[in-house]
């Protein structure tokens, strides 16, 4: 029998044959000897001295998972089927205690294993285990336990005799935890408590697995040459190489100062280096372990390329986020396997997480893209070339929060599937929550998440959905397929509603998970079968290599800014494109200097970046445009109509290689439709790519003071100082804004920004997840209307609008820096160019 229904038929269908099997008066008792907990074997290493090297209670497992069911049953969160993976994972109609739930969970395990091996022994385990338990009502709990022991017993002998298990080893990583609750703060050297290492549990599905340390060797080069890794020191982000017989991790030592040190020019600034993340590689039984980066720098999260590079995430090329306290930013880099030749491929402005390698040999990654928007909008998968070409996301850019959740991380391909696995994780807090399976041919355009389905669905969204903090949570799942991960996995502890360790299981997509490994003291993570994978293809690597303190170029091409999924205004005829070049927040606290403009409505809490008008290039009659670009800048592009307006705007950012040629479709164009084939008959495309043409004054570097208050100087500010009470201000008299909450720091702007930004700029999005066109910028904003309508007898010359169009299409900034000392000189009207670009 193969139970494969979906929703409440799967417990009718179920009960119907125990009523079957009940009236054929067959009753057999299955005898399962009470388990034992494994000891070590002679000369294992154990991690924690409080625990044997490998913990499986499995008495005490199955009254954990007991009463963790009895608390989802009573407060189901059953999400809306179409919403899940498999509906056997949802809690039904008629499940009225753990053991109905297991029953039909473990029967729809047993039934998509017997589609590759028919087990008659386990299929006549489970038909007698049915049977004796529609024998005993719920409301008889402790007979219930004890059937539901026996049941976990069964469950775990036919989950380990599935074929996908054919390894003898499991690489993982125990470790403590840190001080912060952020989806930064897990990465960073300085707030990790000590404990841990990398471990290989060996016989992992047999009755006696043990666990062994497997760096007990010293570093035989760089810094800590000669030294063993010591456990007062903490790991993370293992990987494995693909023939299986070398490792990657990180590791900080937990010596030196715990601080952040900034340093004379404003925005740079070290940590220790002894407590700062570096990257390590050794053979797996722990010789040859190499330190392979350094410095003060936290660089984490390394990653096996096809090509033999190694592909990581370091704060070496600077940047912070702007969430109002120290938070480095880091990005990707790869790099020899011997750690020589280190090269940074993104160029984002924030932080980027966890990146694997897809079957095509794409980069899989998660950025925290928050341009112009909330900063708790959107943390979701991107997808990159091994060099760094080509960066676009796979969906989420266009989901609300609340029905997404706020992060999606360790996404990993599913082998034999096109879809990913990943973790629902919160904004504030480590990347562990609810799994989920994303699947990128699905659109996100009408239904923004359907390609997501629930892989945990009692776990909600962890922050935007509730529930953070809660003690149960799923993270770093290994795919073994679509339906079977290795994963960690935390629960209560016993008896209580702490939050217990995170051990290490298997579970299946039908809602059934079995421990593998636990360790009392310490959190069982990240763990990884030890096998040689199928390599991906190696992608040819097409960036030039240009050094990085000289200035490089790309060639982009767009076929038509006319393909767009929301549709133009009627009638609009787009003439240029307007590039702008936006800045990495260069001062590792926001609070100290709100740089870059007032409280804004659709980003609070994240202010928007400062940027430069780098200039326009033209578009032709048929929507296509062709142009050079600087490389290696975070770019933000806008389509302009005949009058110089933004009809449409970017929210996210672009960058390109040294030397890469990119074409892209059309303006937020549908991401899974085919371009339109014109034949290469694009009218751009027959000339040599245009060059940027630089703005006015004031755009760049921006400054409010250069590009917008000469034009109230002009034409505005007599009038208004003559009409005093009756009109705003508009001079240049600074004006100290009061604070008003964490977020909201005292900033001095001129009395004239005060007097328009709030009530005649633009700030606020009608849509907070994209852009409209036609609803952006100068095109609704009061003060354009007055303006082009006629304010009294004020006829502002053609350059004087367009400075105050570009004002208002750059979301009304007044700073273009960060820095105290340079917002300062702009507020004298200097020219003050970032610091970090």
């Amino acid at each position: 029998m193969q139970l494969r229904y979906w929703g409440e038929s799967v417990v009718m269908k179920t009960w119907a044959m125990v009523a079957l099997w009940l009236m054929a008066g067959a009753v057999f008792a299955l005898e399962s000897p009470k388990p034992e907990a494994v000891k070590a074997r002679e000369g294992d290493v154990a991690l924690s001295p409080e625990s044997p090297s490998a913990y499986v209670d499995l008495e005490e497992e199955s009254l954990l998972q007991f009463d963790e069911l009895v608390g989802i049953i009573k407060k189901p969160r059953n999400p809306s089927t179409n919403e899940v993976f498999r509906c056997e994972s949802l809690i039904l109609k008629g499940d009225r205690d753990p053991v109905d739930v297991v029953l039909r969970r473990t029967s729809a395990l047993l039934g998509d294993l017997e589609g590759l091996k028919r087990n008659e022994k386990l299929r006549g385990q489970l038909d007698d285990l049915f049977k004796r338990c529609a024998l005993v009502d719920p409301v008889n709990v402790d007979a219930r336990r004890a059937l539901f022991r026996e049941l976990c017993a069964l469950r775990r002998k036919i989950a380990f005799s599935n074929p996908l298990l054919d390894f003898s080893e499991i690489l993982f990583l125990k470790r403590n935890g840190i001080g912060g609750q952020h989806l930064c703060d897990q990465n960073f050297g300085a707030g990790q408590l000590p404990g841990g290492g990398i471990y290989v549990i060996s016989d992992p599905f047999g009755e006696k697995p043990v666990v062994r340390d497997i760096l007990t060797a010293p570093v035989v080069s760089g810094r800590l040459s000669g030294r063993l890794l010591s456990k007062e020191g903490s790991f993370l982000s293992p990987a494995l190489s693909f023939d299986g017989k070398r490792i990657a991790f990180s590791y900080v030592e937990r010596e030196g100062d715990k601080s952040f040190q900034q340093m004379d020019d404003p925005h740079v600034g070290v940590w220790a280096q002894g407590m700062s993340f570096h990257v390590f590689s050794a053979n797996l039984d722990g010789t040859d372990l190499r330190m392979l980066t350094d410095g003060t720098w936290n660089e984490i999260s390394p990653c096996f390329m096809p090509s033999g590079r190694i592909v990581f995430l370091s704060e070496r090329r600077g940047g912070f986020t702007r969430c109002g306290r120290c938070v480095p930013s880091y990005v990707l880099y790869d790099m020899n396997p011997d750690g020589t030749d280190l090269r940074c491929l993104s160029f984002h402005e924030t932080n980027e997480f966890s990146p694997s390698v897809t079957h095509a040999g794409m980069l899989v990654y998660t950025r925290w893209d928050y341009i112009d928007r909330h900063g708790c909008t959107a943390h979701h998968p991107w997808l990159t070339t091994p060099d760094g070409r080509n960066p676009r996301q796979i969906h989420g850019n266009y989901t609300r929060r609340g029905s997404r959740p706020d992060m999606e991380s360790e996404i990993r391909a599913i082998p034999g599937s096109s879809r990913f696995v990943a973790t629902a994780a919160p904004h504030h807090g480590q990347s562990f929550g609810s799994l989920i399976v994303i699947d990128p041919n699905v659109s996100d355009e009408v239904k923004p998440m359907a390609p997501v389905k629930r892989l945990t669905p009692h776990i909600v969204f962890p922050e935007s959905q509730g529930g953070i903090g809660a003690a149960e949570a799923f993270g770093q799942a290994w795919p073994l397929s679509e339906k079977y991960y290795l994963c960690a996995k935390r629960g209560k502890e016993k008896g209580t509603d702490k939050a217990g360790k995170f051990a290490i299981y298997l579970i299946d997509a039908f809602g059934n998970w079995d421990l593998i490994c636990r360790d009392p003291a310490l959190n069982c993570l990240s763990p990884i079968p030890v096998k040689s994978q199928k390599i991906p293809p190696v992608l040819s690597d097409m960036s030039v290599r240009v050094p990085a303190d000289k200035e490089a170029e790309a060639v982009v091409g767009v076929l038509n800014v006319y393909d767009s999924y929301k549709p133009f205004p009627s009638g609009t005829k787009i003439k240029a494109l307007r590039i702008y070049q936006l800045f990495p927040c260069s001062v590792p606290e926001q609070r100290t200097f709100h740089a870059t403009g007032m409280r804004i409505p659709q980003a609070y809490d994240s202010i928007n970046l400062a940027r430069a008008v780098l200039g326009t290039v033209p578009v032709e009659e048929d929507g296509s445009a062709y142009f050079t670009a600087p490389a290696r800048k975070l770019l933000y592009f806008q389509v302009l109509d005949e009058k110089g307006l933004a009809v449409t705007s970017m929210r996210s950012a672009a960058y390109f290689q040294p030397g890469e040629r990119a074409v892209c479709q059309g303006c937020h164009e549908p991401k899974l439709s085919s371009p339109v084939s014109r034949k290469g008959k694009e009218k751009a495309f027959k000339r040599a790519p245009s060059r940027i043409q630089a703005d006015v004054d004031g755009t760049n570097p921006f400054s409010y003071p250069r590009l917008v208050q000469p034009v109230l100087d002009r034409n505005c500010v007599a009038c208004h100082e003559k009409n005093a009470g009756k009109a705003p201000p508009l001079d240049r008299k600074i004006v100290r804004r009061t604070p008003r909450g964490y977020m909201d720091p005292e900033t001095d702007y001129f009395a004239s920004y005060m007097s328009l930004a709030p009530k005649y700029g633009f700030f606020s999005y009608p849509d907070e997840t994209r852009s409209t066109p036609g609803q952006f910028g100068a095109r609704v904003s009061k003060l354009y209307e007055m303006l082009d309508k006629g304010h009294h007898d004020v006829k502002l010359s053609q350059e004087d609008m367009h400075r105050v169009t570009v004002w208002l299409d750059s979301v009304s900034l007044f700073y273009g820096v960060y820095e105290k000392e340079g917002g300062k000189a702009q507020l004298r009207g200097e020219i003050v160019k970032p610091t970090l670009e």
